[in-house]
């Protein structure tokens, strides 16, 4: 479920966007879950001919999945009804509109405009992008085989997307078959997926569907002589070479197919950036240029969790910046060892950063620095110990903190009133005294919940001074200097404690 406070951020983000009748959809299906159209209609206590335009703008956006599922469980003559859900993680997305352009900014400057249309109207044609961005441009140059030849680098990218399935088939009783099967295979870890995570697994295309170019016409590229159909001129494969098939595309007419943002590779770069960028500062001096060539050098995306970068791919990047040409290949090799980069088994020449662990360790930094503020030294020291995941006694914590016995049981009683650890009462057995009592210690697995919830209420109530400073500009009755550099300031901490939101939910 989506905290109380991420409900309250994911609303306001709808009501500044599109108006408080469509937050009041939105909030309905993140309170309640997947509902249908009559539900929607009887919760909200609106027309039902407005909620369904509310739908349809909610789903233009990318913010409401719709669905159809039987009505009875386990009745195949009843007819599928239709279902939405909305996609919390895609409302939130909306906060980091500005990172993904700047994304696509440093990567292909030249198709700016075409993913600022996508994220400004949610799902579009080609002919509509292509009417947007003509008109934009004054002179009326740009021709349409430039913008398409732009629009197929972001796609081969995959910067971009064909959108879902409309409204495809889910069935609660045959998933419930499928995980049943899978249990009885064995497997370290089984992977419970929420009803939306679920829900956009069906409704997501093949990849060669889904990430599928627009084909050049043959008297273009005749024309043009500049590229040949299914390749972008300067354009690397990033994701190995697919192809659509022939008939696929003639079944499809451009003009109808509808292509969106594709968030997930947003978040991968953010995430490389998170993590390239929380390293730096502990770097050693002369090493910053080889850890950004390392990023710069991975030309892979299938492995969202680490950056695997060959070493004459760094090599190439190093020769290009200032100093890196007189760097020998033992240097280099030495500074990604110290770095945490392992090599692979499997190719010998690359090197491999783990991601997940780093941000696993950013997690931990961040609680136990809330906890260090909020508590003092003496809470951040036993927090860290018991944040190991194992139980550990009253005398053990005295023994290994090195701390007072009254300063480690008032602080275990301060954290423990506030939910961050939690206690256990066991008998044991002491030599010549018989049984004794005493308790565990342990870091509850909900602290972190918690702390999300925290992160939403901050970045609502940021939101909300920012909208304050806004309608102070409208109603002049202020320094307008003064007020818009507050609104800048503000803007400028919204997006930097996002990034915290994100490396809690995203990354």
């Amino acid at each position: 479920m989506v905290p109380q406070h991420g409900i309250l951020l994911a609303v306001n983000l709808i009501s500044d966007h599109f108006g408080p009748l469509v937050a009041k959809v939105c909030e309905c299906l993140l309170r309640h879950g997947a509902l249908q159209l009559p539900e929607i209609v009887r919760r909200v206590k609106l027309p039902r001919g407005q909620v369904k335009n509310t739908l349809l703008i909610l789903i233009q956006h990318n913010c409401v999945q719709a669905f159809s599922s039987p009505k009875v469980a386990g009745r195949k003559d009843e007819p599928p009804v239709t279902l939405y859900l909305a996609i919390f993680d895609n409302v939130l997305h909306r906060l980091r509109f500005s990172k993904f352009l700047a994304v696509v900014r440093a990567d292909i400057p030249e198709s700016e405009d075409l993913i600022e249309g996508l994220l400004q109207n949610g799902r579009l044609t080609f002919d509509q992008l292509v009417e947007r961005t003509i008109s934009k441009v004054q002179d009326g140059t740009t021709r349409r085989e430039e913008i398409r030849l732009n629009f197929n680098k972001l796609v081969y990218a995959r910067y971009v997307e064909r959108c879902p399935k409309p409204e495809p088939f889910f069935h609660p009783l045959g998933d419930e078959e499928q995980t049943s099967a899978r249990k009885k295979v064995p497997k370290t870890v089984e992977e419970v997926l929420s009803l939306v995570k679920k829900v956009i697994d069906i409704a997501t295309l093949s990849d060669p569907e889904r990430f599928s170019e627009i084909p050049y016409s043959m008297e273009d590229a005749s024309n043009a002589n500049v590229c040949p159909p299914k390749a972008v001129s300067g354009a690397k494969r990033k994701h190995g070479a697919f192809e659509m098939d022939e008939e696929l595309n003639s079944t499809i007419p451009e003009n109808e197919v509808l292509w969106r943002a594709n968030f997930e590779k947003f978040i991968v770069c953010l995430k490389k950036k998170f993590c390239a960028d929380r390293k730096k500062p502990k770097l050693k001096v002369g090493t910053h240029t080889i850890w950004e060539s390392f990023f710069e050098a991975n030309l892979t995306d299938k492995d969202t969790n680490s950056v695997t970068s060959s070493i004459n791919g760094i090599l190439e990047k190093l020769g290009q910046k200032e100093g890196g040409a007189a760097m020998t290949l033992d240097q280099i090799t030495k500074v990604l060892e110290e770095l945490q980069c392992t090599t692979s088994t499997d190719d010998p020449e690359a090197f491999t950063f783990d991601l997940r662990q780093m941000v696993e360790a950013c997690k931990n930094e961040e609680i136990e620095s809330l906890v260090k503020m909020t508590y003092g030294q003496e809470a951040f020291t036993i927090f860290r110990l018991l944040a190991q995941g194992r139980p550990v006694e009253t005398d053990q914590i005295i023994d290994t903190t090195i701390l007072d016995k009254q300063i480690v049981h008032s602080t275990l009683y301060r954290l423990w009133k506030d939910d961050y650890i939690d206690t256990a009462e066991k008998v044991g057995s002491t030599p010549g005294t018989g049984y004794a009592q005493f308790f565990v210690w342990r870091a509850k697995n909900t602290f972190r919940e918690k702390h999300i919830d925290k992160l939403y209420h901050t970045a609502l109530n940021l939101r909300l001074m920012v909208n304050c400073m806004a309608e102070l500009l409208l109603e002049g009755s202020m320094d307008e200097t003064k007020v818009k550099n507050r609104k800048n300031v503000l803007i400028l901490m919204l997006a930097r404690h996002d990034d915290s939101v994100m490396l809690f939910h995203g990354f």
